[in-house]
């Protein structure tokens, strides 16, 4: 573990990096990125994932595994991501059903605030990272207005959601909950956690042990590639994840109108079909415009603070 980063600013470095994974703007790979552990978290996930430790158990035992995956370091970052993902679930579901736009405003600022800032970690724009950033916001805008909001409740795609959303840790700027939120799988998945912590039942741990699982393979099978695709095409790679933020800002627009609704496998209405307009459209309410206006700039601001702070730890 770092001598630098004490118990209790890894713990809190994971508290965020939990909540950031929950709330669909921020992901915890920025938080990570931005707080100075990225490349620790991404050699420690490598070692687990290798023959390391195999052969550290051979030669010293457990306490040699232990060191070869920097044990310390993940396990207080872990107790605070799990503490950070809890308190997420919670709070951020009891948001987005009572004050959604103020929330949803909160969110688009802070996607706004991420791509800026990973925009700025290209030293230099060129045809091929100019292309890469223009094919990645035109894919993303198309599959926003295209595909509907509804997902799919079946164990295989929650399987395939956990799969590719795990991917969003190992990435300085997009999130797991961003990818749930255009798979159309955030509400259900959050909502199966939220409930399993609350009333415990077979059918939601089923789909949070289908997900889960996903998440394992993902992370098993992402490391590496994404890894290695940073490692020899790092601005290609950060161009187009810069275009995908962009052309995705639509599916986080604060207002919206509803067009079609659906019954889930709840029995809940929930929207199917919606469409973003302005926030002076007829069938908008404006009880929190002002509110969702300030959210909006705080979230941005958030990131531009996480910026400047990192900054200055690397001036030091």
């Amino acid at each position: 573990m770092n001598s630098k980063i004490t118990k209790i600013g890894l713990i809190l470095r994971g508290f965020a990096m939990g909540m950031a994974e929950v709330i669909p703007g921020v992901s915890g790979g920025t938080i990570a990125f931005i707080s100075g552990i990225y490349t620790q978290l991404l050699d420690a996930i490598k070692a687990i994932l290798s023959f390391e430790p195999i052969t550290a158990f051979k030669k010293d035992g457990w306490r040699g595994v232990w060191v070869i995956i920097n044990g310390d370091f993940l396990l207080y970052l872990l107790l605070g991501m799990v503490g950070g993902i809890v308190i997420g679930v919670f709070a951020i579901t009891h948001l987005m059903e009572s004050y959604p736009i103020p929330l949803w405003s909160f969110f688009f600022g802070l996607i706004i605030a991420s791509t800026w800032f990973i925009a700025k970690q290209i030293p230099t724009w060129n045809v091929t990272t100019i292309g890469l950033f223009i094919f990645g916001t035109v894919i993303a805008y198309l599959y926003t207005i295209v595909s509907p909001t509804n997902g799919n409740e079946a164990l295989w795609f929650v399987f395939i959601s956990g799969t590719i959303a795990i991917s969003a840790l190992l990435l300085p700027g997009i999130s797991g909950s961003f990818i749930l939120l255009l798979l159309g799988m955030y509400a259900f998945v959050v909502g199966s956690v939220k409930n399993l912590l609350t009333d415990f039942n077979t059918d939601y741990l089923l789909v949070v042990g289908v997900f889960a699982t996903g998440c394992l393979l993902g992370l098993a099978t992402f490391s590496r590639f994404l890894s290695w695709l940073f490692k020899i095409y790092p601005n290609q790679t950060l161009a187009l994840l810069t275009g995908f933020m962009l052309g995705s800002l639509n599916k986080v627009w604060p207002w919206k109108i509803i067009l079609s609704w659906r019954v889930n496998s709840q029995g809940e209405e929930v929207p199917l079909l919606v469409k973003s307009v302005s926030p002076f459209h007829p069938g908008i309410d404006h009880p929190y415009f002002l509110l969702a206006l300030f959210l909006m700039v705080l979230g941005a601001s958030l990131m531009f603070i996480f910026d400047r702070l990192e900054l200055k730890r690397v001036q030091k």
